[in-house]
C-alpha cells in the first residue's frame, strides 16, 4: 500500500512518552501511516534505550517498540526548547505524553497552554492512576496496576496469584486503550473540528478484562479466586498438562463437541459426562488423570497426534518457535528487517490485519536526535542556528 493511502496519513503526532504504553500506541498509529516524532531529552533520551540486551548501541526493547518514528531530541526546561515545542504543536494532531500529572503544566505545555495554540489538538494522557482522584500521582508499574484492579486475585492455581509474563496494563490498559482513544478522538474532530483531552488510566483500563467474571459475579455473588473456575485452572478441560519431555499443552475443549472429542481422541470416552463442565472436587481428580494421560508423549508426539483432531489442543511454545513461524512470516506478523549496522533481524510486524487497509513498516527504530536537524529545518532554522541550539544543549 502507498504510503499517501495510509489510514492516518497526514497525522502528525508529538510523542513525549517513554518505556511501553505510549511508544507501543505510538507505534501502531506510525505503522498506519501517522507521522510520529519522538520528542526526547537531549541527555538520553527515552529511557528504555538503555535497557539490556543491546542490538548495536540501542536496547533490543527500543528496536521492536519505535520503528516507523522520527526522533527530536528536545530540552522542554528550556524556553527555547519550549518555543521549538509550541511552534510544533501548532500543526500537530496528537500529543501524546506518560508523566505523571501535573508535570507538562509545571513545564508551560499542559492541554490548556497547548490548545490556545492549536484548538483541533487532540492531547492523550497515559498514567497509571488516571489524572483525578488519590492515587493519581502515586508511582506504578504493570503489577501495581494489575493488583488493585483486581486482575491478579484470581489469576493463578491452587488459592496462589501468580505474575503473568506480558505487561497486561501497559499495552491492554494503556497502548491499546489509548491508540483505540485517538483514533476515536480523531473521527469525533472530523465532524465537531474539536480536538479534546484524553485521560488514560491503565488501573481503570483493565477493568475491561473482568467482563466475565464481573458478569458472574453479578449473577452469583461469589468473590474470583485464582484456580476457582472454568478459565483460571478450575476445569480439567481448559487446562495446562506436562509432557513426557517436560513440555507443555493446552487443552481448550469447553464446548461439548470438542470435550467428547478429545476424550475419544486419548481413549476415554467415560470422562464425556455432564460434570466435566461442572467446577467442584472431582476436577481435581479428572486433572490428575488427563496429566498422566499427556506425560505418556512428548511434546512433538502430541503436536503430531492432535494435527486432525478438531478438539482444542495446542503446544505452548517458546518465543523462538513462535518468531520463526512460517505461517507467521508469511502473513507479515513477523517480518525480516536490517538494522542500521547491517545485521538481519526478526521484528514484530503489523498484526492488524485488514483486506483493504494494511499498515506499513517504513524504517526501523531511529537512533537518538537522528531527525533533530531534518524537523528544525521545516520549522525554518537554519544550520547555524541549530548548531548554536546543540552546543547548547537545547538539542
Amino acid at each position: 500500500m502507498q504510503e499517501e493511502k495510509l489510514p492516518f496519513s497526514g497525522v502528525m503526532v508529538l510523542d513525549l512518552s517513554r518505556l511501553l504504553p505510549g511508544p507501543l500506541c505510538s507505534m501502531l498509529l506510525a505503522d498506519f501511516g501517522a507521522d510520529v516524532i519522538k520528542i526526547e531529552d537531549p541527555k538520553g533520551g527515552d529511557y528504555i534505550r538503555s535497557w539490556p540486551p543491546f542490538i548495536g548501541k540501542s536496547s533490543g526493547f527500543h528496536f521492536v517498540l519505535n520503528r516507523n518514528k522520527r526522533s527530536l531530541t528536545l530540552n522542554l526546561k528550556d524556553p527555547r526548547g519550549r518555543a521549538i515545542f509550541l511552534k510544533l504543536v501548532r500543526n500537530a494532531d496528537v500529543v501524546l505524553e506518560s508523566f505523571r500529572p501535573g508535570v507538562m503544566e509545571r513545564l508551560g505545555i499542559g492541554y490548556d497552554a497547548l490548545r490556545l495554540e492549536n484548538p483541533r489538538l487532540i492531547y492523550c494522557a497515559i498514567t497509571g492512576y488516571g489524572q483525578r482522584g488519590e492515587r493519581a500521582h502515586r508511582a506504578g508499574h504493570d503489577i501495581n496496576y494489575l493488583a488493585i484492579s483486581g486482575v491478579l486475585s484470581y489469576s493463578g492455581k491452587d488459592g496462589e496469584p501468580i505474575l503473568p509474563g506480558v505487561q497486561i496494563g501497559d499495552i491492554g490498559g494503556g497502548a491499546l486503550l489509548a491508540a483505540f482513544s485517538i483514533a476515536t478522538a480523531l473521527y469525533r474532530r472530523e465532524k465537531t473540528g474539536r480536538g479534546d483531552f484524553i485521560d488514560i488510566s491503565m488501573t481503570d483500563g483493565l477493568l475491561l478484562f473482568h467482563a466475565l467474571r464481573w458478569g458472574k459475579f453479578l449473577a452469583d455473588g461469589k468473590v474470583p479466586q485464582p484456580g476457582d473456575d472454568m478459565l483460571n485452572h478450575g476445569l480439567a478441560c481448559y487446562n495446562i498438562y506436562r509432557t513426557k519431555d517436560g513440555r507443555y499443552m493446552s487443552l481448550g475443549a469447553l464446548e461439548p463437541q470438542f470435550w467428547k472429542a478429545f476424550c475419544g481422541a486419548v481413549g476415554h470416552p467415560e470422562w464425556d459426562t455432564p460434570s466435566y463442565f461442572e467446577p467442584g472436587e472431582h476436577q481435581r481428580a479428572l486433572i490428575e488423570a488427563i496429566s498422566r494421560v499427556f506425560e505418556q508423549k512428548s511434546l512433538e508426539e502430541w503436536i503430531e497426534f492432535f494435527k486432525n483432531i478438531d478438539c482444542c489442543c495446542e503446544p505452548l511454545r517458546n518465543l523462538d518457535e513462535v518468531i520463526n513461524d512460517r505461517e507467521l512470516e508469511e502473513k507479515g506478523v513477523v517480518v525480516s528487517m536490517i538494522d542500521t549496522y547491517g545485521k538481519l533481524y526478526k521484528e514484530l510486524g503489523v498484526v492488524l490485519q485488514c483486506r483493504e487497509m494494511g499498515g506499513m513498516i517504513k524504517r526501523g527504530a531511529p537512533e537518538l536526535g537522528e531527525h533533530t536537524e531534518e524537523v528544525l529545518q521545516k520549522l525554518g532554522l537554519n544550520s547555524k542556528e541549530i548548531a548554536k541550539l546543540r552546543e547548547e544543549g537545547v538539542v
